[in-house]
């Protein structure tokens, strides 16, 4: 089988495609065969060896991926050769033809959802979901702030904050991609390239605050967002695409009473796979009934893989990239 490799840490220019040995499952464990992968930040991230996982060498990019199931280990009694899944591979692995992954991280997808959108829905919807639902514990009628609102987490956040029932601000870069961000749910929007985004919170709450703040970004947005936080609110810190990690004056959380608050899907899933496949199975009801439409807004070739991550690496993106695998 063939695999985009990263041999050493690396700019996306350095990754390499090679055939690879065929995959064996172990057991708990099965084989997906790969028809299509999203492409996330922290990919550009991983081959440059500043990600919380750094994978033995060779490895394969790509924490998501779609397929069907080749084959399966012992003990495995959930799938079988031939089902439709969609898989997170926490650090590494999607960009390959194949992928052996623990069944835990592995979801069955409805037959309406082709691979393409399957392959970067995952780790987008299912971290927003799980930040919104289970850490910030959003609620009906909250003001929810969604920094870097067009990116690939940013826009299903906008997307999910208002199916469950809050007041959603979208915070980007550019009109273009605020427009996009309307079209998907959002009743006000901030350019932060233009406005102060602290000044224009305070203007859209009546002085208020938001209640809940979620941060794909960091870097200088972080501060004036945590302190236009209302009394007791919450902000989700999700990434970093910024490239700066923001240091927090820690008494702005003392005098609201708020909350910093981290997201770590993979992790997560795996620590509760019960409650995963719950919330899972909500995104795919919310999907079936035609609440949730993700966009893919640009598909790769395996052989542009490269360009994909770069692509997303520049922050030019709406929505989601993916690259299909075999192509």
């Amino acid at each position: 089988m063939k695999a985009v490799l990263c041999k050493q840490f690396c700019q996306p220019d350095g990754l390499v495609i090679e055939d690879v040995p065929a995959l064996k499952p172990g057991k708990g464990q099965v084989v997906v065969s790969v028809k299509a992968a999203g492409v996330n930040f922290a990919d550009s991230l991983i081959i440059q060896g500043k990600y919380q996982f750094k994978p033995a060498f060779p490895f394969s990019p790509g924490l998501e991926c779609a397929g069907v199931i080749r084959d399966v280990g012992e003990g495995v009694t959930l799938f079988k050769p031939g089902d439709r899944v969609m898989a997170h591979s926490i650090a590494s692995g999607g960009f390959a033809e194949e992928l052996v992954i623990e069944t835990g991280l592995v979801f069955h997808i409805p037959p309406r959802m082709d691979f393409t959108v399957a392959g970067g829905f995952f780790i987008t919807y299912g971290t927003s979901h799980h930040a919104l639902k289970d850490r910030a514990q959003l609620k009906p009628g909250e003001t929810l702030l969604v920094l870097g609102a067009a990116g690939g987490v940013g826009l299903t956040a906008v997307e999910l904050g208002k199916v469950m029932g809050a007041r959603v601000i979208a915070a980007a870069s550019t009109d273009e991609k605020l427009a996009l961000c309307k079209k998907y749910g959002a009743d006000d929007v901030i350019n932060y390239s233009k406005e102060d985004l602290r000044e224009k919170m305070k203007e859209l709450t009546g002085g208020k605050g938001v209640d809940v703040v979620y941060d794909p970004v960091g870097g200088a947005l972080a501060e004036p967002a945590i302190r236009g936080l209302a009394p007791g609110g919450r902000f989700l810190v999700i990434g970093f695409a910024a490239g700066d990690i923001p240091k927090i004056p820690i008494n702005l959380v003392l005098i609201k009473r708020s909350a910093i608050v981290g997201v770590f899907y993979g992790n997560w899933v795996l620590a509760n796979e019960a409650i995963a496949r719950a919330n899972f199975k909500e995104l795919m009801d919310w999907y079936g009934a035609g609440k949730l439409k993700p966009h893919v807004s640009k598909i790769f070739p395996m052989t542009e893989a490269a360009d994909a991550i770069s692509h997303v690496a520049g922050r030019k993106v709406e929505g989601k990239v993916v690259v299909e695998i075999g192509r």
